[in-house]
């Protein structure tokens, strides 16, 4: 059955688009005759303006189905079907806004390899744990042929000079790649890598990493700027000076038409202040 797609002629003159009420339920052949006629008004309708709005808004929901068809194609992933559908969405307004009614190709056509690369961008960048190169992400796959062609061959793993040979790559190469595909999976800090009779589970955060100091200053940092925020406009220029600029306080006074002595006085005074903010921030109430 053809869905019935409700239609109203517009009264601004200006458009001469008609009004579709629900343009995703639009039968596709419906909706690839009426998407002709929002492109030519597309074109000669200036960007940012209530009716270019209209029209393009309108083109999108209409050839949702396009998105929706491409997106089918990857049911057996385990994403989430509605980030498929959002991604492909993207590719779907790329297409509509570099589409060129003149070229004489049908949208349908122009737009579905926008659509599917988009999709499969996604995939590639989201399959992998770590994000890698896409060059290191395709040396990863021929790596893994190549190791299981010469490992049944051999009766051995193979070694990195013959798989350079075979993969027609160097050695170096071969060793990005390897490297490479150990980010395609990660371990959880948290999974467990046996048993210690005196501690109990060992997991695998007990093994790596170690405390960054830099974290504090982020915590400092953060608690910082409401107090350099309620100094006056001078005091936060002369910080601005001294410690982003690097001024000296000769420089500094320059600026500021004093002495170097009051310079040194004011960010003394400013300082202090900061610091007694500070401490009383650390002070339990």
């Amino acid at each position: 059955m053809t869905a019935t797609t409700h239609v109203e002629t517009t009264t601004d003159s200006d458009t001469e688009l008609p009004q579709i009420t629900n343009p995703q339920k639009m039968a596709p052949n419906d909706a690839r005759a009426m998407s002709r006629l929002f492109f030519e008004r597309l074109a000669v309708l200036e960007e940012g303006t209530r009716e270019y709005q209209y029209a393009r808004n309108t083109l999108i929901e209409m050839n949702m189905s396009l998105v929706r068809f491409a997106a089918g194609r990857f049911r057996s992933r385990s994403e989430d079907m509605e980030d498929i559908v959002q991604v492909g969405t993207i590719g779907l307004i790329k297409a509509i806004d570099r589409f060129e009614v003149s070229r004489e190709v049908q949208f349908t056509s122009f737009a579905v390899p926008y659509i599917m690369g988009e999709i499969k961008r996604f995939f590639r960048d989201t399959s992998w744990s770590v994000h890698v190169p896409r060059r290191l992400q395709e040396a990863r796959t021929e790596l893994a042929k190549a190791t299981e062609e010469l490992s049944t061959r051999l009766g051995r793993t193979p070694k990195v000079s013959e798989l350079a040979s075979l993969m027609d790559l160097t050695e170096d190469e071969v060793i990005d790649a390897q490297m490479a595909a150990n980010g395609y999976t990660a371990a959880s800090l948290d999974a467990a890598l046996g048993i210690d009779a005196d501690d109990g589970e060992v997991t695998l955060s007990e093994f790596i990493g170690e405390d960054d100091p830099a974290l504090e200053l982020v915590e400092d940092f953060h608690a910082l700027a409401p107090l350099i925020a309620d100094l006056n406009e001078r005091d936060r220029r002369i910080l601005h000076m001294r410690f982003v600029e690097e001024l000296t306080q000769a420089q500094i006074g320059t600026e500021l038409g004093v002495s170097q002595m009051h310079v040194s006085r004011l960010i003394t005074r400013i300082l202090a202040r900061l610091r007694s903010g500070m401490l009383s921030l650390e002070t339990p109430s």
